[in-house]
């Protein structure tokens, strides 16, 4: 899992510290992970589709269906449900304000077993609240939640805790500051910075 983590954080990480970025949130951010930039390199987003692919065949071979969340997750998910010959539907952040006004666009029935794509969790506010659609709208049961990548927030850990789902991530906070430290990136002097962010990232640098 090391060398998955490695190679797919590489394409992810833009780093810094002296202007950060603001996110939707509003929190103040000294590093952004941009996981839409690994659709435009054909041998990494097959290495995350190939390794998701494997993770689910291994964790969770009863899954009927793959669901991604919108818009991150649609288009890994799509490679994942082709990749494993399996239907696929996909999470909108809201029901649409027209025609049928869906929430969950695709085929799901009542019951089926679902592996839900996402392309990043912070809070996981957003993720499970993908999830809780699929479970009442749709009706079907969560196996897992599998991510490319987690800012490894205490907040999303308990949130998922608390939902009872599990989350599988191929890359994660702690690998991108190795990789950024060994890219030179960042410096040593930084990462504890970087790392009180992580603990704390609503009052970072205020």
């Amino acid at each position: 899992m090391q060398d998955i983590q490695l190679e797919v954080t590489k394409k992810l990480v833009q780093i810094n510290t002296s202007n950060p970025f603001t996110w939707a949130s509003g929190w103040k951010a000294p590093i952004y992970c941009d996981n839409r930039k690994l659709l435009s390199y054909p041998e990494a987003r097959t290495l995350v589709c190939k390794k998701f692919a494997e993770i689910i065949r291994k964790k969770y071979p009863e899954v009927e269906v793959i669901a991604g969340v919108a818009t991150g997750a649609i288009a890994h998910g799509v490679l994942v449900a082709e990749e494993l010959g399996l239907p696929f539907i996909y999470v909108r952040s809201k029901p649409k304000d027209h025609g049928l006004e869906n929430l969950i666009e695709g085929d799901l029935k009542a019951g089926q077993k679902v592996v839900i794509i996402e392309d990043l969790v912070s809070t996981g506010i957003s993720s499970l609240k993908a999830a809780e659609a699929i479970q009442t709208a749709g009706g079907a049961e969560i196996l897992g939640m599998l991510a490319i990548f987690t800012y490894n927030f205490p907040v999303a850990k308990e949130a998922f805790e608390k939902a009872g789902i599990e989350l599988t991530t191929l890359s994660r906070y702690q690998t991108l500051l190795e990789v950024a430290l060994e890219s030179g990136d960042i410096e040593e002097s930084q990462l504890e910075s970087l790392n009180k962010w992580r603990e704390d990232p609503a009052n970072w640098g205020k």
